[in-house]
């Protein structure tokens, strides 16, 4: 009897929810996210996350649902506005 993915019936969003708290807080993902060179390094990495815990998600669901896409966004863009040492961005 094959086995099912506890996942399958998950909606992107849902198994991005399940993507997020499986590396949170997880020191050896959050240095390689932290370090990934650019976008395309950071989708990489996620896509390992996510092949590892089984959760079938393209590059395309990682790249386009919150709180990634938000991510991805930062890795690319630098923010607007920060708080502390940081210049507070383009204007």
């Amino acid at each position: 009897m094959a086995e099912t993915n506890p996942y399958s019936q998950y909606s992107p969003a849902q198994k991005v929810r399940a993507l997020v708290k499986g590396i949170q807080g997880h020191k050896r993902w959050n240095e390689a996210l932290a370090k990934a060179p650019d976008q395309e390094a950071m989708l990489d990495l996620l896509q390992q996350a996510s092949d590892k815990i089984g959760l079938d998600l393209s590059r395309r669901e990682l790249a386009e649902t919150p709180p990634l896409r938000d991510w991805l966004w930062f890795k690319k863009n630098s923010p607007l506005f920060t708080i502390g040492n940081q210049e507070f961005g383009p204007y």
